[in-house]
């Protein structure tokens, strides 16, 4: 195994090299280093999760060029030393509809260089709605914020750093849900984070009727190419908090209000300039007529809006599943039958229970359509979750991640276009699964928290593709794994 030290060395190398060519950012040839040991394990001074609140996130912490790992609360750095470790009340839940933001798997925090020191910056918020940030690589905590809460609400439930006035990840977005009833987070409110520091809480902008996934917080993306962020969810929020487009959403009589899974951003239409925002929406079976949709659009309004056999597309990820096609995919995870946390033996499963992912092209069009019933013998025959795209080859064409539909689960990666299990951990017990370039190649890998440590596992075979730009310089990217969240339903 590498040890720390070497990896620091040639870090360090890199960046005298780098400051002498007189360069801001890591070249395209792949200069991080490759664990050794596959997986590579990092063993945790922490309780294992008792539920699915909280998850993972990677970024550099502490400067050395690499990238660590924050699980809840907790720092690790890329070879497993443990940097810090907080007790605090910090705020997250497993359930947006009931218990409020920030939903099932959701990070609940965020790392960015906030002030431009130079020096990482963790946020986070607790329970009592007071804004907390820490240096990264200590741990210790810089200073503290409570910005008043909208009325009609309990607390600050959320937060996302961002660039709403073009001076970079200086801006924060604080989200919350109704006090009472179906948890919404419809209230948003920006601020300039170094007003924050300053107890000034005026805010840039307000609202109370943003229109929010039901399992997830807002997330944020520059999709019309400005260099400023707008804020994505059903409705597509300018810098200036002025609602640009919002999605034509049905109203099912059991919530009373707009539903939506699950939200991704990409490049679909490369075609069109910008990104585009597709929306997974549920359906109520209840209702005859009634039918689950997906919908793509972008700033300037609707793009296609299409449906498949009624099925509900329960959660979904958009990537080059066909390199042969214009455009990117949009995988769509049917729902099959009962719930995660109640998994149904093999021997009573219904014949008709499995789910039935689908898959469009760029312009709406189905291209494949296909059962979980043929997934590996050990698999739950209530199918995935947790689905995630992955850039596992090296190849242009991207990859389904995914966990099992329980507790607990198996790990597959499979080919979207048709389901074929490619790479299968058979003996994993996953509590948490992340997909991020952790190594440096532009291939991503796979962090799975199984109990209380972290299996990072990358793909042996040799990159085809070493010198492509690595997709952290990709903005969308970045945001996409700051604010990620991804449904158990």
């Amino acid at each position: 195994m590498k040890t720390e030290k070497t990896g620091l060395i040639k870090c360090f190398l890199i960046i005298l090299v780098l400051s002498a060519c007189g360069c801001s950012s890591l070249p395209n040839k792949a200069a991080w280093p490759q664990y050794d040991s596959n997986p590579f394990v990092i063993q945790l001074n922490i309780p294992a999760p008792e539920d699915d609140k909280g998850s993972i996130i990677v970024e550099d912490l502490n400067g050395d060029g690499l990238k660590d790992y924050l699980v809840h609360i907790a720092a690790y750095g890329h070879y497993g030393k443990e940097l810090w470790i907080l007790k605090a009340d910090i705020r997250i839940s497993m359930d947006a509809e009931q218990k409020g933001l920030p939903g099932q798997q959701a990070p609940g925090l965020q790392a960015v260089d906030v002030d431009k020191d130079k020096k990482m910056d963790v946020l986070f918020l607790t329970q009592d709605s007071i804004l907390h940030v820490v240096d990264a690589a200590s741990g210790k905590e810089k200073w503290t914020a409570k910005p008043p809460i909208p009325k009609g609400t309990r607390r600050w439930e959320h937060q996302v750093v961002g660039n709403f006035r073009g001076r970079g990840d200086t801006d924060l977005l604080l989200q919350t849900t109704n006090a009472d009833g179906h948890r919404s987070g419809r209230y948003l409110t920006a601020y300039a984070i170094e007003d924050l520091k300053n107890a000034n809480y005026t805010p840039l902008w307000s609202m109370d009727n943003f229109l929010p996934c039901s399992h997830t917080a807002a997330r944020l993306a520059d999709i019309d190419g400005d260099g400023r962020d707008e804020v994505i969810g059903g409705s597509l929020v300018s810098p200036e908090g002025k609602i640009l487009y919002q999605f034509p959403l049905a109203s099912p009589s059991k919530y009373q209000q707009p539903h939506f899974d699950a939200v991704d951003i990409d490049d679909i239409r490369p075609d069109i300039p910008g990104l585009e925002v597709v929306i997974f929406e549920e359906g109520d079976f209840l209702q005859k007529d009634y039918k689950s949709h997906i919908l793509v659009a972008n700033s300037n309004g609707l793009i296609w809006k299409s449906t498949y056999q009624r099925r509900e597309p329960q959660d979904g990820a958009v990537g080059d599943f066909d390199p042969e096609k214009a455009g990117l995919e949009i995988f769509n995870r049917h729902r099959g039958i009962g719930m995660a946390a109640e998994p149904i033996p093999k021997e009573k499963f219904p014949p008709d229970g499995y789910q039935k992912p689908f898959v469009f092209d760029a312009f709406g069009n189905i291209i494949s359509d296909y059962s979980t019933k043929d997934m590996p013998p050990e698999w739950t025959p209530m199918g995935m979750q947790l689905c995630q795209t992955i850039h596992w080859t090296g190849s242009d064409k991207a990859l389904i991640a995914a966990t099992e539909r329980t507790q607990r689960g198996r790990v597959a990666i499979f080919d979207a276009i048709g389901g074929k299990v490619l790479f299968y951990l058979k003996d994993e017990k996953a509590d948490r699964l992340h997909v991020a370039d952790v190594s440096g190649d532009w291939r991503e890998e796979m962090v799975i928290l199984n109990g209380n440590v972290l299996h990072i596992y990358h793909n042996r075979q040799p990159n085809p593709n070493p010198n492509r730009p690595r997709l952290w310089q990709k903005q969308h990217y970045r945001r996409n794994k700051m604010t990620w969240n991804y449904s158990t339903n």
